[in-house]
């Protein structure tokens, strides 16, 4: 039956490390006689039914992958590989990224124009990097946001539908940390929310600088779904900057749940106190 439902039981993550490259004995091997779900079934449609235990069950998190839909067409595009993302959206960045510094080059681009045409601002060229990277700015804050209050937001035990939601957006991760093939968002699902983005910031800013925050905030994208997926299986250099990022990563999935949402970095939890206290992973990492 497991086989039949595309669920490999033995291939196991080899990979489950903490920032020294230890195994993380925190992530257990999966007890399929006493949990509370059916592994040898999908899991989206069951998790709903677990009410009041989903948020303490989906936190003890297990060696072993995932499947989600009895569809395989679902299935097949609800995970992908890590080098996905850099082959869908970096070609996106680009071209919008040429496109803007082009209009920029050649067009009389006014900002503010469309609230005051007296104290409205000439854009230029070189004005091109300071709004790429505003853009991946921009994108950190909303890596924070979404992270914490969609990613991590509690769902009411009585209504099995959010639970559901929650599972397949995040809490599947938390569950199965090291399932190589959810690390990043698929590119198929993550178009509807790039697409909202992209016609949101055209609504607020002119379209050429719309452009260039847009691809200084979709690089941002790749750059935390990339990030997001070495802090799990890379190996960084101990001392390093991504040895220290992996270690607070690792603490967010098997101790503090309720803290540490950046991913890229810890910027965003200085200010909004979410931040894991330092001596908590330092002293084992």
């Amino acid at each position: 039956q497991a086989a039949q439902n595309g669920i490999d039981h033995t291939s196991a993550s080899p990979l489950m490390t903490t920032a020294n490259g230890k195994m993380d004995p925190r992530c257990q091997s999966v007890d399929m006689d006493k949990d509370l779900v059916d592994w040898h079934k999908p899991l989206a449609w069951q998790v709903g039914y677990l009410g009041e235990k989903y948020e303490e069950w989906v936190h003890q998190p297990v060696d072993q992958p995932i499947r989600l839909f009895y569809s395989d067409f679902a299935e097949y595009f609800s995970k992908t590989q890590w080098y996905m993302v850099i082959a869908v959206w970096i070609p996106v960045v680009i071209y919008m990224s040429c496109c803007c510094y082009t209009s920029l080059a050649n067009d009389d681009v006014q900002l503010f124009s469309s609230i005051t045409a007296k104290y409205s601002i000439r854009m230029y060229k070189y004005h091109f990097p300071l709004m790429f990277i505003t853009g991946m700015f921009i994108w950190s804050f909303m890596e924070y946001l979404i992270h914490r209050f969609l990613f991590h937001m509690k769902p009411p035990t009585s209504s099995y539908y959010l639970i559901t939601l929650h599972f397949i957006l995040h809490g599947q991760h938390h569950k199965c940390p090291f399932d190589r093939s959810r690390l990043v968002f698929p590119p198929v699902p993550a178009a509807l929310p790039v697409t909202l983005f992209y016609l949101a910031s055209h609504c607020v800013f002119p379209k050429v600088i719309a452009l260039a925050l847009f691809s200084g905030g979709l690089f941002g994208y790749v750059l935390y779904d990339i990030t997001h997926y070495y802090l799990h299986y890379g190996s960084p250099k101990k001392g390093s900057y991504l040895y220290k990022l992996k270690a607070y990563h690792v603490k967010h999935h098997f101790e503090h749940q309720k803290a540490g949402f950046g991913i890229t970095s810890t910027f965003w939890d200085h200010p909004f106190k979410t931040l894991i206290p330092e001596e908590t992973y330092e002293k084992e990492y």
